[in-house]
């Protein structure tokens, strides 16, 4: 791992779990971490509740778009973390791997995503702690 960690998250669509994640990450770490998500299967655009239930804690991603996953973006990160994903996330050598299991918020009202956002924010800072053990 280099001086700053990559982290790549991936879910099918792009659109919620992923989406969220990455938004958790880059708003709790900030430029100290290097952040990716994409999708085996993205989707046209983000998802409304999505974009409501962070909203109501003060992140704005209403400018992301669903990105597909590429082999570039695996390579070029230290941990890739699926949720959902299952054989479409290419394996290489040498990265760290982590699979949430979380529930998919396609479909779902505000009210169903928001547990959803809240565990995904307290696995981000257990990942923060992981990965800037000594913040600096």
């Amino acid at each position: 791992m280099t001086d700053k960690p990559s982290v790549l998250f991936v879910c099918v669509h792009n659109a919620g779990r992923s989406q969220m994640a990455a938004a958790y990450l880059t708003h709790l770490a900030g430029d100290r971490i290097e952040v990716r998500s994409a999708g085996s299967e993205p989707a046209d655009r983000i998802n409304p509740a999505v974009l409501e239930a962070l909203a109501e804690d003060g992140i704005d991603i209403a400018g992301e778009t669903p990105k597909v996953l590429t082999i570039e973006a695996v390579q070029a990160s230290d941990v890739v973390i699926t949720m959902g994903c299952g054989d479409a996330c290419p394996y290489f050598p040498g990265k760290r791997y982590l699979d949430w299991k979380l529930d998919d918020p396609a479909g779902r009202g505000v009210d169903a995503v928001r547990p959803i956002r809240d565990d995904i924010r307290h696995r981000i800072e257990g990942l923060i702690a992981e990965l800037l053990p000594t913040d600096r």
